[in-house]
């Protein structure tokens, strides 16, 4: 891995999250931040029978591409096909020269299908991410709450895992009581 390669994926931490970016939020995480959140909710939450190592390579690798392609939502209209190939290509040209590239991109390739129960709870915790910092930012500006339960209910339409929906139901009801 060349030091351009790695000087390119750690930009990571100075990509906005788009989304945040959108609903005009003050000092937005970063995707690496993200990524990080991730991480530690495979910590926290991931039960007993799941292989952590797989799980948090899944959280750490999950959105690097993204340091090449952007923060891609649905709000930019990019086909969900062209979106997965040119994140498909990115990470692999990541991974290209690593010592561990063939695996890091076949992992990533694991997570993006969904293949196994790791890369399914990790998916369900990437949105868990995203509704923990939706209410964390509703904390931080009540007068933004009404912008950001969009995030929620979007994680609402992934998360089901008995471990986290009670979770979720309880960042609804934080951030919406009337919900």
């Amino acid at each position: 891995m060349t030091i351009d390669q790695l000087l390119e994926a750690i930009q990571l931490k100075e990509l906005a999250r788009a989304g945040w970016v959108r609903r005009s939020i003050d000092d937005p995480e970063s995707v690496a931040a993200h990524s990080w959140g991730v991480a530690w909710l495979v910590l926290a939450l991931l039960p007993e029978h799941l292989d952590l190592g797989r799980a948090l390579t899944y959280a750490v690798l999950h959105d690097l591409p993204e340091v090449t392609v952007g923060d891609l939502t649905p709000h930019d209209a990019v086909p969900h096909d062209d979106k997965v190939r040119r994140e498909r290509d990115a990470m692999h040209e990541l991974a290209g020269s690593s010592p561990r590239g063939a695996a890091l991109a076949a992992s990533w390739d694991d997570y993006e299908r969904g293949v196994d129960a790791e890369a399914r709870f990790v998916r369900q915790l990437d949105r868990l991410d995203m509704a923990l910092q939706a209410v964390r930012y509703a904390q931080r500006a009540p007068d933004r709450r009404e912008a950001l339960i969009e995030f929620v209910q979007s994680a609402a339409r992934v998360v089901d895992h008995p471990v986290l929906r009670p979770l979720l139901d309880e960042l609804t009801r934080r951030l919406d009581p009337d919900a």
